[in-house]
């Protein structure tokens, strides 16, 4: 499965489907591991259930925006059938608390920095990404940019639970 960029590209008249689709953005440091690969993972995930979801991720920070997902976290997901190379970062805006449904943060550190961005009259709700998986709320997605490639497996497991959980809660199921 190819993930795009085509509801990033279009997402002013996605949004027109918001009491239809969730609209989910996934967040992490610098929109190059964690956050692409919980995008990638919640687009197949709601794909293979047959579900419309506006799906995108960002970077707190801003120092890689334009670039694609690393190599490593690309790979990853392409063991798993899913491609995420056209996916480019960008950073969190405050448009992005009202044009989401739910933002999910990878750490505390990424809560903690969206929650100083995010606008008083903000419609999105913001929680840690592992909040959505039951048993795992209040830890934190493990950021594998500094370590073994081995980290970027244990990573998309992570994003891949979340992304199971999100269909589940989609269609009312238990997961």
């Amino acid at each position: 499965m190819k993930v795009g960029s085509t509801l990033r590209d279009n997402m002013g008249d996605v949004r027109n489907d918001r009491q239809i689709a969730p609209a989910i953005l996934f967040l992490c440091l610098g929109n190059i591991c964690r956050s692409p690969l919980a995008e990638g993972a919640a687009r197949a995930a709601f794909a293979d259930a047959g579900l419309a979801a506006t799906i995108d991720s960002a970077g707190t920070g801003d120092w890689h925006v334009g670039r694609p997902p690393d190599p490593r976290a690309q790979a990853e997901p392409r063991r798993h059938g899913v491609d995420i190379s056209g996916l480019r970062a960008r950073q969190l805006t405050r448009a992005d608390f009202y044009n989401f449904d739910l933002i999910l943060a990878a750490d505390d550190s990424n809560l903690r920095d969206a929650l100083m961005l995010r606008p008083a009259d903000a419609t999105a709700t913001l929680k840690l990404m592992l909040d959505m998986v039951p048993g795992r709320t209040g830890h934190s997605v493990t950021d594998p940019y500094y370590g073994a490639d081995d980290g970027f497996a244990e990573t998309w497991s992570d994003v891949s639970a979340v992304a199971t959980a999100l269909v589940a809660d989609s269609t009312g199921s238990s997961g």
